[in-house]
């Protein structure tokens, strides 16, 4: 017996340092085929959301995600240019591989942890600068100092922990403070097509809301307009507070997605600081683009005007991040953007965006034609926790001027062609003798800030002038 054992013992150890080698060997995969967005790859075994690359014949590597899988292949999203890769390349997960030149490769923060692929920075380092979607600065002024670092998707709080919202947020916006009051710790909608005002909105909201911290994701938009937001819209004042993240049009889907989440990164550390943090993203239809031209590019079937159902299932998911943070903790009050093709009111995004958040502010882009401005329409916009956030007063003269509003705007045309007899309805008569007061309280312009109180003095006036 002890001679069989003395005979297999050599044989064991062998085997044994075998199995160590194998342990420590790096594994990799080749690419199979590269078709528009989407890599596939063979020879791995990696969960969805791994992070990975392809060493490139330039010395650098392209940084890809595991977005699915099927029949023994990898669905890889690129997160850069496909050009230079070549059939049979090799793929590499990035968590057992040592750093090498990257065209994606970022700094490592005081945690003295990777920030690649699933860790970013975040913290005040990051206040007045611009970021791109891997949390590289592109403001040249020079690298980040003295950061930490966040995992790139977070859980969204138990919402049994969370303190309701019982504080009105000043935005500075006359119209929204007296008829369309936030509450701090809201998501609200800004539902608007194209060349209504929207962007001036959200830079008077960055400048004058009485917010400690201010995040703003630029997803999907065009280039020039991340420039043109920075300096002309948000300003010197609002930037000195704000954190802005870009991700324009031309990246690759994969990275405007991890832009949206990587502002909301931002804005939850600043939240568990027990800060009050204004969240401003532009545009979540961008965001909802994004994820379908993934799903889509691996074969998942598209379900309501051409938006598959993981589309539906990312909304929520981004959107509950945002919002109070536990009782005695920070807040995040966030204002999504949603574009409406065509003013198209149910468009699928939009509808949906509607179902999710706490309310929507409405831009007509009838008002914003006539020169009125904010052009926000009173009749189809709504915050859903006014209700709870002012007094009754305050909500009875709100409804009341929203009635006649709502009352001249549909007897328009009789008005306008003098087809109307004054005196046939008292209510009418008293809405074509408070309009020009009603829309000049409605109106302001992009210097102007009027607080809360100032905004109800006002509000008031309208019926007592």
């Amino acid at each position: 017996m002890n001679s069989q054992e003395n005979i297999w013992l050599p044989f064991l150890k062998d085997c044994q340092n075998q199995i160590k080698y194998q342990e420590n060997t790096p594994c990799f995969g080749r690419v199979s085929r590269v078709a528009g967005l989407v890599m596939e790859a063979t020879g791995l075994k990696l969960a969805i959301g791994s992070p990975c690359h392809i060493p490139l014949p330039s010395g650098h590597r392209l940084d890809a995600e595991v977005v699915g899988f099927g029949n023994e292949r990898l669905y890889l999203m690129p997160l850069g240019d496909v050009e230079g890769v070549q059939p049979g390349a090799i793929v590499i997960p990035t968590a057992i591989e040592k750093p090498t030149p990257s065209l994606f490769h970022r700094q490592t923060g005081p945690d003295n942890q990777s920030t690649h692929g699933r860790r970013l920075p975040v913290g005040t380092a990051l206040l007045g600068r611009v970021l791109d979607a891997t949390g590289q600065p592109i403001d040249d002024l020079g690298p980040l100092q003295n950061f930490q670092t966040a995992p790139l998707y977070s859980q969204a709080i138990n919402p049994l922990r969370r303190e309701p919202i019982t504080e009105v947020l000043d935005v500075g916006i006359r119209a929204i403070n007296s008829m369309l009051s936030v509450g701090r710790g809201q998501r609200m909608g800004l539902f608007a097509g194209s060349g209504v005002g929207k962007s001036v909105l959200l830079g008077m909201m960055a400048r004058y809301t009485s917010a400690d911290v201010i995040v703003v994701g630029l997803i999907g938009e065009r280039g020039r307009e991340v420039k043109e937001f920075i300096e002309n819209i948000l300003g010197t004042e609002g930037r000195a507070r704000a954190v802005v993240v870009a991700a324009p049009a031309d990246l690759p889907p994969l990275l405007r997605l991890q832009g949206a989440s990587y502002t909301t990164v931002i804005a939850e550390h600043f939240r568990d600081q027990g800060k009050n943090v204004l969240l401003i993203m532009d545009s979540l239809t961008r965001f909802a683009m994004a994820q379908r031209e993934i799903a889509l590019a691996i074969g998942e079937p598209p379900a309501t005007k051409g938006y598959p159902p993981s589309v539906f299932a990312k909304l929520p998911a981004l959107v509950e991040r945002a919002g109070n943070g536990e009782t005695g903790g920070g807040s995040i009050t966030a204002f999504y953007t949603v574009l409406t093709e065509g003013d198209d009111q149910q468009d699928p995004i939009a509808d949906a965006a509607r179902a999710i958040l706490d309310g929507h502010i409405v831009l007509s882009r009838n008002l914003a034609e006539a020169g009125h401005y904010p052009a926000i329409d009173i009749e189809q916009s709504i915050s859903r926790a006014m209700h709870n956030i002012t007094n009754t007063n305050h909500q009875a003269t709100a409804r009341r001027l929203k009635q006649l509003l709502s009352v001249y705007q549909r007897n328009r045309d009789l008005i306008n062609v003098g087809a109307y007899s004054p005196g046939s309805n008292p209510l009418l008569d008293k809405a074509i003798s408070m309009h020009e007061r009603i829309t000049n309280f409605l109106q302001q312009n992009i210097e102007e800030c009027f607080d809360i109180e100032r905004s109800l003095n006002d509000l008031n006036l309208v019926f007592n002038h």
